[in-house]
């Protein structure tokens, strides 16, 4: 039988992931500029992200402006984007999915359990591959970053350093990963009913046995 407990957790825990997931897509906090060199006073601050980036001031002011080309951008920002946003969706998706084959609810009438312990599998398996699709960008940008600072032919004022959407995409990736393990987990097949065996079918049939003599009585005689 489906855990009902466990169902519950897993879409609380999708719904975090997802929450979290869509506030680090918009938020422009993915790189920020690196404090290298021998300057003590850094009068501006660049943030970037998916869609924008933002020039932060001392005094507080802060300038956003949105990409002007998508097709300019590198092909890891424009992977980062699609993949990004595909998790988002699967993300509505399984949770929707969730809902209709949770054991608390009644979309689809409470005779039907085994069907729907089947969507709530399908659905917690959406939830995996979707915290896979958004840890991929996450790992890659970091990886990106990282490999840039540490690049003694890069610039000093083109390094860049983590990001704290970064941090904060993991741990959606986690959540999004573990409430589709628990949703999975939780919604178990109900067992199936063992078909009866019949007498006749159990017992060899008198033909059947003469025909086993006879078969028996022509091995002795060769």
């Amino acid at each position: 039988m489906a855990s009902n407990g466990l169902q519950v957790l897993g879409l609380v825990l999708a719904l975090l992931g997802w929450a979290c997931g869509a506030l680090v897509c918009a938020a422009p906090l993915w790189r920020i500029s690196a404090f290298v060199g021998g300057e003590l006073v850094i009068a501006q601050v660049l943030w970037e992200g998916l869609w924008m980036n933002c020039l932060s001031q001392t005094t507080g002011h802060i300038q956003c402006k949105a990409y002007d080309s998508t097709l300019a951008l590198p092909t890891s920002a424009q992977a980062a984007r699609g993949l990004t946003v595909l998790s988002l969706l699967l993300s509505v998706l399984a949770v929707m999915l969730g809902v209709a084959g949770a054991k608390c609810t009644h979309c689809m009438g409470d005779g039907n359990q085994a069907s729907k312990a089947r969507l709530a599998r399908i659905a917690g398996v959406l939830l995996i591959v979707a915290g896979l699709a958004y840890l991929t960008p996450i790992c890659w940008t970091a990886y990106a970053t990282i490999r840039d600072f540490y690049d003694p032919t890069v610039a000093a004022p083109l390094k860049r350093e983590l990001g704290p959407a970064l941090y904060l995409g993991w741990g959606a990736s986690v959540l999004l990963l573990l409430g589709g393990a628990l949703l999975h987990v939780g919604s178990a097949a109900p067992g199936g009913r063992a078909l009866p065996v019949s007498g006749a079918a159990a017992k060899p049939s008198p033909s059947t046995g003469a025909a086993g003599e006879v078969k028996q009585q022509e091995k002795s005689f060769v």
